[in-house]
């Protein structure tokens, strides 16, 4: 890292990042609503727009291209991973069977979370970067092998499934209602206090938050160690989640090749990690505990162009699949309908139909005790 960041900078830009972040909480605590597809659009540009300028914002404050590289890199990186985390959080609304009209506020619940554990993470990966220099090697032993997993299908359904062992546990210990009370955690039933489907929703969120932050943390730390380029650029990518959800729409599950791409790019960090470990080698039995000079330095610049080539081959191809299927293109969200409905009357976009059909096979599998609400929740 040949720059630095001032002080004045990382505080003043987490401040205004962190009120802007509780502006948009607010917003949605006064006037839960589905967003028009308009009004997700807006939002998706005005968050895009905003992480471009803040990359602009450090070049000018550390005079340094490198920074404003890793930012990027960073932030494409974890916006990609935070796409691939939203077809997990279709499953999970369709399964739990959150009405739409609260599904922003579970969302921004769900961000928040994923901030903290996130938040977490990367203090916790500073401090091993900074004091063991192997820890690399398990790093990118790690994401390779995660990218591994990416690769083949069925990980969304493993990681929902891992969820309902999470959920069965906690229904055990706590009473709760067998329908939703607006967006409550605790309702009224029978003259007693009992929680409410919400609070088993906010559990598998955040157990699906902790899952992706493990998984993430060790790629960005492969693109820069700047622990405010790490954490800036978690935000960032987090902050436009909420509207790319609904924007998104039905072309989730359009995006068929998507996963490969993911699984590029972790595979390609996992790589430039190892090699960084090479370069910075100080174990024993690897070279006789010197740094293997022949390893390459992969560049911040060059781990851009990758991480770009690979989401658009990715996207690119998934589209032209969809389209050569027969398979319209669409992101027509519910809320653009009068009614709040799509034309089979359940509510739901296509992904959601296909999470909840997914959804309904597993419980027939399982037994019904693992259904977290009944009709009166839908």
């Amino acid at each position: 890292m040949t720059y630095e960041i001032p002080t004045w900078f990382a505080i003043t830009a987490l401040v205004v990042l962190s009120l802007i972040l509780l502006a948009d909480l607010l917003i949605i605590l006064k006037r839960p609503h589905i967003p028009s597809m308009r009004e997700a659009t807006l939002w998706v540009v005005f968050y895009v727009a905003l992480a471009l300028a803040f990359a602009v914002v450090l070049l000018l404050v550390t005079g340094s291209g490198d920074a404003m590289g890793e930012f990027v890199a960073g932030w494409l990186t974890e916006y990609s991973l935070s796409v691939d985390n939203l077809f997990v959080f279709v499953l999970l609304m369709s399964q739990f069977s959150v009405p739409r009209r609260y599904q922003q506020e579970v969302l921004m619940v769900g961000i928040i979370i994923a901030l903290i554990l996130r938040a977490i993470f990367i203090m916790l990966g500073a401090v091993l970067i900074e004091n063991l220099s192997w820890i690399f090697y398990v790093f990118g032993l790690f994401l390779v092998y995660t990218a591994w997993r990416q690769a083949f299908p069925g990980k969304h359904d493993d990681d929902a499934q891992a969820e309902t062992g999470i959920v069965r546990f906690l229904r055990r210990f706590i009473d709760i209602s067998d329908s939703y009370d607006g967006s409550k955690l605790r309702t009224v039933v029978n003259g007693k206090k009992i929680f409410t489907p919400m609070i088993l929703v906010f559990v598998a969120i955040g157990f699906t938050d902790l899952v992706f932050a493990i998984d993430s943390i060790p790629a960005i730390f492969g693109i820069t160690q700047s622990p405010f380029i790490v954490f800036t650029a978690n935000l960032f990518a987090l902050m436009g989640l909420r509207q790319l959800y609904f924007l998104l729409g039905g072309l989730l599950d359009r995006l068929k090749y998507l996963h490969y791409g993911i699984a590029f790019i972790l595979a390609f960090i996992g790589v430039k990690l190892f090699l960084h470990a090479l370069h910075e080698n100080e174990l024993p039995f690897i070279n006789g505990g010197e740094h293997v000079e022949w390893a390459p330095d992969i560049s911040t610049w060059v781990s851009l162009a990758v991480i770009v080539a690979a989401m658009s081959v990715a996207t690119v191809a998934s589209l032209i699949a969809a389209r050569r299927e027969g398979d319209p293109i669409t992101t027509t969200d519910a809320a653009d309908r009068p009614d709040g409905d799509l034309p089979d009357g359940s509510g739901r976009t296509p992904a959601e139909a296909a999470a909840k059909s997914v959804a309904e096979e597993k419980g027939s599998r399982t037994g019904a005790d693992d259904a977290p609400a009944g009709d009166g929740a839908r």
